[in-house]
């Protein structure tokens, strides 16, 4: 059974390894979330991640910001 570190670590890498997938940067997700409406600055973004301490709604504003519309859990 994981722990919550570990759930909080698959959900850091699964949006980390999105973002590096599409070669999309902080800054470049910040303005693509204020497109939708979600005010985030990079650095905010960077701490949310980095922490992997992030809301579903904020993952979820990422995707969709990011263009994700699959993700794979497992390798």
């Amino acid at each position: 059974m994981k722990t919550d570190t570990e759930w909080s670590a698959q959900a850091k890498g699964l949006l980390k390894a999105e973002l590096k997938r599409r070669g999309i940067t902080y800054q470049e997700l910040a303005s693509r979330l204020d497109t939708l409406g979600v005010s985030e600055s990079p650095e905010n973004i960077a701490n949310k991640i980095s922490r992997g301490k992030f809301t579903t709604v904020f993952l979820l504003q990422c995707l969709e910001a990011i263009g994700c519309q699959t993700l794979r859990l497992e390798d």
